[in-house]
């Protein structure tokens, strides 16, 4: 965001607060909705420039700008609300997944149940067991 600030590129990171409690501590984070996606707005000539710098992994195209600048601007509206708003998960029941992160980064299991929005319990396989871990779904990505 920073680049594009200095850039003078127009862009939109929703974002949502995720609370977590560390030891009796309440700390409140900004997380992205869209995980790896900003929302540009490009004058002509930007988009070469920025395909050049570091910063930038992919452009996608948006054949239809119209209706990416409502829902856009509908995800911003519902994000300023008290509502609790989320990048519905596609990780469902019989999934086969593996986890990105934390103490068991790189383990892949099966998608046993979810719990909410934010919760799996996820079936692991050792050495013909079977063990069951509940993880935050954000933790999780499809193989």
């Amino acid at each position: 965001m920073e680049h594009c600030q200095r850039g003078g590129i127009a862009a939109t990171l929703p974002c949502y607060n995720s609370t977590h409690k560390y030891r009796g501590k309440t700390v409140v984070f900004r997380k992205p909705i869209f995980p790896g996606y900003v929302f540009l707005q490009l004058e002509a000539g930007q988009k070469e420039a920025l395909r050049q710098s570091d910063h930038v992994a992919n452009l996608l195209d948006v054949f239809d700008q119209e209706t990416l600048r409502r829902q856009l601007e509908d995800i911003l509206l519902a994000l300023e609300t008290d509502l609790e708003v989320r990048l519905a998960p596609t990780i469902g029941e019989g999934m086969r997944v593996r986890i990105k992160a934390g103490p068991l980064r790189g383990i892949e299991g099966w998608v046993e149940s979810r719990y909410g929005l934010t919760t799996v319990l996820l079936r692991l396989d050792f050495i013909s067991q079977a063990a069951a871990v509940k993880l935050d779904a954000d933790l999780l990505e499809l193989t």
